[in-house]
């Protein structure tokens, strides 16, 4: 099955109604359905993906919360969600989708990277975002994610970075991704998986850039020889 169904919401927002073990074991037979047919979904996100990409793994989440250090004690997420991540260290960030009645989204690019890799992207954009800038402008990308997701970022300046620095407004963020919203509307629709694709196919240059700073240094020298 390649498309989302309106019994995959329609658990979904039963599970939301009723956050419970009972409940789950009570109604794991129409659980395991769905997720053998979402499996079947991000399988053929993995096969349109790989056409134009390589992608590594495939990771679907846990409907199990870890709700270990958490004060929200419901036991399962009410969303379902898979990630995508492209192959080898010469090829950088990874897709992710989240399926959930009125917050279905994907979203692509680096969260929280690596202290290494954080201060490798912020140097670049202290030396020249130009690059980056020309990205996050094309018509189509803006149209479809409207620029980094600003949720993490320290509030003025970086240690070692000037909080006059033109490119700022970059250098403060803590993760470099971008995300899109879906209707449930637009999740329900045939095209959907689609859909998905071609915002997928939106990030690649961005994917392309930020693989190639972070695996070169400040001087284009590579770093995987």
């Amino acid at each position: 099955m390649c498309t989302i169904q309106k019994h995959h919401f329609d658990f979904l927002k039963k599970l939301k109604a009723n956050n419970h073990k009972d409940w789950m074991d009570a109604n794991r037979k129409e659980y395991k359905a769905n997720e053998t047919e979402l499996k079947k979904f991000y399988a053929a996100l993995t096969e349109g993906l790989s056409k134009d990409d390589i992608i590594d793994r495939t990771k679907v989440f846990r409907i199990n919360r870890d709700i270990r250090f958490s004060k929200d004690k419901t036991p399962y997420n009410v969303h379902r969600s898979a990630s995508f991540s492209r192959e080898g260290a010469h090829r950088r960030g990874g897709y992710y989708l989240r399926i959930e009645p009125g917050a279905s989204a994907i979203a692509g690019g680096f969260f929280s990277p690596n202290s290494a890799d954080l201060l490798r992207i912020r140097k670049e954009f202290e030396m020249d975002a130009s690059e980056i800038r020309k990205i996050l402008a094309n018509k189509n990308f803006k149209k479809a994610f409207n620029g980094f997701n600003t949720d993490y970022q320290v509030k003025t300046a970086p240690k070692g970075f000037s909080k006059e620095d033109k490119n700022i407004d970059l250098i403060r963020n803590k993760s470099f991704f971008v995300a899109h919203s879906f209707t449930d509307k637009e999740v329900l629709d045939k095209n959907f998986k689609d859909n998905v694709l071609y915002h997928y196919e939106l990030l690649r240059p961005f994917f392309d850039y930020m693989s190639d700073v972070l695996t070169t240094d400040l001087n284009g020298v590579s770093l995987l020889d």
